[in-house]
């Protein structure tokens, strides 16, 4: 086996790429490394934070769960989150479903509005959904927050799937519908089994929109007990007076944990799911 010569334009590319790759982790984990040292540390002041914690003390996850409406915060994104999951995938798989599969009029002029669609941020119809959830009653109720979330994900989550589906070869259909198979029994038998990567990536997305958002809770909900985590932890920082930045870097540490080990245990999906829609749509 012949082994690579060592060179210097070797050495100083490789020196360059790996300096390049060290700050850019720096510069990510740093603000990380900050607030889980803020976390353990005493006191409430950011000005009282240090990032290794002299005097460590997890007080602070117990004020969490104790002296503040932090679990009721929690179930309400949870809640949230997961009906926005189950809505979005459902109207996206059926949806793609039909695109990728049917002929009808109006289907090229369809997936023209929907690319179009794609292009403009949902955050510039805040004005014409508040409207029409206050026309509706649904102001102040997370059904509402669920419509403006898994409506606004259809564009791009329908273009992404159909992509997937698309790849999916036509034959299983024609084998299905010869042993008299229904629309519904192919696309729940053959179809979505198929089509596990792209859908788990889907619903992982759709489940973590609304558990960082906080623009959308903030215009559509208004009483205390309606709150999601992040309207809640940012009013403990967002004040001059509000001085309770290590409880609000404990409840953000908290926030980060089901997020994290969901992309953990479903890794292998989001990376089949996100290379094959890339290649095969």
């Amino acid at each position: 086996m012949m082994k690579k010569k060592i060179t210097l334009k070797n050495v100083i590319k490789y020196t360059l790429i790996y300096s390049l790759l060290i700050l850019i982790s720096f510069v990510i984990l740093s603000p990380v490394v900050w607030i889980i040292g803020s976390s353990f540390n005493p006191g409430s002041s950011v000005f009282s934070s240090t990032l290794i914690p002299k005097n460590p003390t997890i007080q602070h996850y117990i004020d969490l769960f104790t002296e503040t409406e932090y679990p009721l915060w929690f179930l309400n994104t949870l809640k949230v989150a997961t009906m926005n999951m189950i809505v979005s995938v459902i109207i996206t798989t059926l949806t793609a479903y039909a695109f990728s599969r049917f002929r009808f009029r109006g289907r090229k002029q369809g997936m023209m509005t929907i690319l179009v669609l794609q292009m403009f941020p949902s955050i510039l119809a805040m004005t014409a959904m508040y409207v029409l959830l206050t026309k509706l009653h649904l102001i102040n109720t997370h059904i509402g927050l669920v419509i403006v979330y898994a409506t606004g994900q259809i564009p791009f989550n329908t273009w992404l799937v159909k992509g997937y589906l698309d790849a999916i070869p036509r034959s299983l259909d024609e084998a299905a519908k010869i042993d008299g198979a229904s629309n519904i029994t192919i696309l729940t038998k053959i179809i979505m089994p198929l089509s596990k990567p792209i859908l788990v990536f889907v619903a992982l997305q759709n489940f973590v929109g609304p558990w960082f958002d906080f623009i959308f809770p903030q215009l559509v909900l208004r009483g205390a007990d309606k709150k999601t985590l992040a309207m809640g932890l940012f009013n403990w920082i967002k004040d001059r007076q509000a001085n309770q930045f290590t409880l609000f870097a404990a409840g953000a540490i908290l926030v980060a944990i089901p997020i994290t080990l969901l992309y953990a245990y479903f890794q292998k999906h989001i990376v089949e799911g996100l290379s094959a829609g890339a290649t095969k749509g």
